[in-house]
């Protein structure tokens, strides 16, 4: 998984202009308005039925099913629906800062695809009948977007957050009753024997493994390790910094946008401690850019 990880880093790194800018704001926006239009057809269901996913179907020549079930709504609560939208499109849009758009796009991706490879697997390795597309959504985005939060407590895992916009509570926190979510709607599933729902967290896990590999084991290191790592880090990038100081007209530069002290005296540039190296960022961009592996 580490080794997926760091391909997919060094992709980006070298693709900088890959992806979807805001991918979160257009998927948010799209599945408000399809709430909206399967409500006024809330007797029929019509648009609903349109839009599940079906190998079948998408085999016989509807291939927007492919990717119409992502937009899917969960619950006809108006209120759950718009609180889930809005955590979401938060979670999103502050990984794909943190990421950029690159990694964002291919995470959110990987994890459609991997839903769809499974949703065929299960049409036609497991023998799924194709009635059980047509009365329910097999297929859906509830864990991929529940998978995102995983993403983004192992980034802030003491960042705190207001739950029901009362109740401060770190992040951290919020991510272990995330997977015991998980973990229930598994062995729920294995109870009820409907062994196809049972492994869709499973496959939403596996996309969050194989994309935050890096950033998880940097995560479990030993928080003294990671410490003397960073102070390391800073310490050999001054140093290497005031050699280069002679024969350069600046102390610092980012590695992101070009600016150095020269030129934006006031603005504050840090060294990554998670780049292989000694790369320098400014204050816009330390939180914002692909790691150099």
């Amino acid at each position: 998984m580490k080794a997926i990880s760091r391909a997919i880093e060094k992709f980006c790194h070298r693709h900088r202009k890959f992806g979807i800018p805001q991918l979160m704001k257009y998927i948010v926006f799209i599945s408000g308005a399809v709430f909206i239009l399967i409500m006024m057809d809330s007797q029929q269901m019509t648009l609903y039925r349109f839009m599940l996913f079906s190998p079948d179907l998408i085999l016989r020549g509807e291939v927007w099913r492919i990717i119409t079930w992502v937009f899917l709504p969960l619950n006809d609560n108006p209120i759950f629906a718009m609180i889930s939208l809005y955590f979401y499109y938060f979670v999103g849009t502050t990984l794909e800062r943190e990421w950029g758009t690159p990694k964002f796009t291919i995470y959110y991706i990987s994890g459609i695809l991997l839903n769809i490879i499974y949703g065929f697997v299960l049409r036609y390795a497991v023998g799924i009948s194709p009635i059980i597309y047509l009365l329910s959504s097999l297929l859906n985005p509830f864990f991929l977007n529940l998978s995102l939060f995983f993403a983004f407590a192992v980034l802030f895992p003491e960042h705190p957050l207001r739950l029901f916009f009362l109740i401060p509570i770190k992040v951290k926190w919020l991510a272990l009753l995330n997977a015991l979510v998980f973990v229930y709607r598994i062995f729920d599933g294995l109870r009820m024997g409907n062994t196809a729902m049972a492994f869709l967290p499973v496959v939403a896990l596996l996309n969050f493994f194989i994309i935050c590999g890096g950033d998880l084991h940097s995560l479990l290191r030993p928080i003294k390790a990671r410490s003397s790592s960073r102070f390391s880090n800073y310490s050999r990038a001054a140093k290497k910094a005031r050699r280069g100081a002679d024969d350069k007209p600046y102390r610092h530069k980012c590695a992101v946008c070009g600016r150095s002290d020269a030129d934006y005296p006031d603005l504050e540039f840090r060294y990554c401690s998670r780049c292989e190296g000694y790369h320098c960022f400014c204050i816009d961009h330390i939180n914002n850019h692909v790691h150099f592996l």
